[in-house]
């Protein structure tokens, strides 16, 4: 039983973004890229996604390159929960 929920838990989603913004306690925006190609030139087009995280200690600021997991819903927009910071924004 306890393997069919660990491999639930590794099989959960895990993102590299870019903290764009914060929105109030304990919450932040992050918004990832991906390429995908046009469906008739096949040319590869960029996108970008936005996404509320949930980070618990508020150690995330403005531009830190952070990995992300997906999770339960938390409330009305956040699924995913911060797992790490990956790279640390330049201090003006």
């Amino acid at each position: 039983m306890s393997e069919g929920c660990n491999s639930r838990k590794n099989a959960r989603k895990r993102l590299v973004g870019i903290v764009t913004g914060r929105c109030g306690d304990k919450t932040i925006k992050v918004s990832y890229s991906y390429k995908v190609p046009h469906v008739l030139y096949r040319k590869e087009i960029r996108r970008r996604t936005l996404v509320y995280v949930h980070d618990q200690n508020n150690e995330c600021s403005l531009g830190d390159e952070i990995e992300i997991i997906e999770t339960r819903p938390l409330s009305k927009l956040k699924r995913w929960r911060f797992v790490g910071t990956v790279k640390k924004a330049p201090v003006l």
